[in-house]
């Protein structure tokens, strides 16, 4: 009879890898990212506390006030982390997967690269914009493009290329897919 082998091949050694780095990728998403939970309780005690504006309205032109861009942010942040999971999901049961070539698992892999690179991207993005001034700011990034989202007063063209340089110094998007949207 002959005794199990416990070699390791490239093949484990590969989804140990991938599987590892998609970990690191969601673990460090999760902590960079603010917790919904703690903005919602502060904004419970405040309206707790604040029990003078009964009749106070809301212009509704499509102008964001200050309460309701940071609850943008916060939405923002929460709807990409979800989008970013299931990708993650979907990705590793692709890589779990039973009957794939091994070609198809290299271009899995490389996928999965691909998505922790670009989380990893946005959020070192986000950093240093805010590193810039912006109060706020939220990144996506696809591969081929850029869409930062950031809360300002005004933008002006010097702070919209100072955005455009960080985008260009963190990605290698070209200039014309980048797109800066502003919130008040």
């Amino acid at each position: 009879m002959r005794k199990p082998s416990f070699i390791i091949g490239k093949k484990q050694i590969i989804m140990s890898c991938l599987t590892l780095m998609l970990g690191v990728a969601v673990y460090i998403n999760y902590v960079t990212a603010p917790s919904p939970l703690k903005s919602e309780k502060k904004d419970n005690t405040k309206q707790v506390t604040d029990n003078t504006s009964y009749g106070e309205t809301k212009l509704v032109n499509g102008e964001l006030t200050a309460s309701d861009s940071t609850d943008y942010f916060a939405q923002a942040r929460l709807d990409k982390m979800n989008n970013r999971d299931e990708a993650v999901q979907t990705l590793q049961s692709i890589i779990g997967g039973g009957d794939i070539t091994e070609d198809e698992m290299v271009t899995n892999a490389l996928a999965a690269v691909e998505v922790s690179k670009l989380i990893e991207c946005e959020g070192n993005i986000e950093s240093l914009i805010k590193a810039q001034g912006f109060e706020d700011c939220v990144a996506y990034l696809d591969g081929e493009s850029a869409k930062i989202v950031v809360k300002t007063d005004g933008l002006d063209k010097a702070k919209a290329a100072a955005i455009k340089e960080v985008i260009l110094g963190e990605t290698e998007i070209s200039a014309e897919n980048i797109r800066i949207f502003e919130v008040k």
